[in-house]
């Protein structure tokens, strides 16, 4: 029986295995709490700072650093046969260096479609087709109905960062996610993935709602506040980012708190 696999990473670079790779190490927390909903949690050897669900993981696999500040040589005691990273969320640099002492699978993930790419190439990779399959039926599900909740044309911006001010613009996961909630993101048209705002700006672009991320900046009611007093005419919303950003199976784990998001939202404007 030939137990070998081939499978080509989203950055169009192939892999292959002479037999199924059982020594997981999870660059990316989206992507841990995806291998453990597939069945793979005793596989899972090795995790980020980041990985925190579920939550009986920070005890059970060893951490090994940032997402960004990787602990190569925790890495390299751990064996990996297969380490899965992500070209925005890891540093390429180490990355490159653990791809000379490993097979590394890198995910790139800017659209729903391409999300969905990703979970089925790890269901082939770890023969959880089955698990995959089933996971990427309910949050199609899913996302169909919060489609269906949220109030269509609404101009957002999606705040990530305080000082400077950054938001999403296009070719990004997050805002793959406001088009199909069928909302206008303002920045839409930026050249730069993150681009640098203001106060002024976002009034000059007439957006009708602000999302306050959770993630990477931890914004909070002050923030709502201080916006307010600096003259920002849209109405504000804190928002929890693994909704938003996390484009594996957190969704499923989140969907009664992103369906009292919408309504939220639905009853502010």
């Amino acid at each position: 029986m030939n137990d070998s696999i081939s499978i080509t990473d989203q950055l169009g670079r192939s892999i292959h295995f002479e037999t199924r790779p059982t020594r997981i190490v999870s660059l990316v927390p989206s992507i841990t709490e995806l291998l453990i909903d597939m069945g793979l949690e005793s596989e899972v050897v090795g995790r980020t700072l980041f990985c925190i669900h579920p939550e009986r993981i920070k005890q059970s696999i060893p951490q090994i650093g940032g997402t960004k500040t990787l602990k190569i040589e925790q890495i390299k005691a751990l064996q990996p046969t297969i380490i899965i990273a992500n070209k925005e969320e890891n540093t390429m640099a180490q990355i490159d260096e653990l791809t000379s002492l490993f097979p590394v699978y890198i995910s790139d993930i800017k659209t729903i479609d391409e999300a969905f790419a990703f979970i089925t190439d790890m269901g082939v990779l770890f023969n959880q087709s089955n698990q995959s399959n089933a996971i990427k039926q309910s949050i199609q599900s899913l996302l169909n109905q919060l489609q269906l909740m949220s109030k269509p044309g609404l101009k957002v911006a999606y705040l990530i960062w305080k000082e400077p001010l950054m938001a999403v613009a296009g070719n990004t996961y997050i805002h793959a996610l406001l088009k199909h909630l069928n909302w206008v993101n303002v920045f839409e048209q930026c050249t730069e993935r993150y681009p640098q705002t203001s106060v002024a700006e976002l009034n000059d672009l007439e957006a009708d709602l602000v999302l306050l991320s959770s993630e990477p900046f931890p914004f909070k009611a002050k923030h709502q506040e201080q916006f307010s007093q600096e003259g920002l005419r849209a109405k504000t919303v804190l928002v929890n980012g693994e909704l938003y950003s996390w484009y594996g199976s957190r969704l499923l784990h989140v969907a009664e708190e992103f369906t009292n998001c919408i309504h939220q939202i639905n009853a502010l404007v």
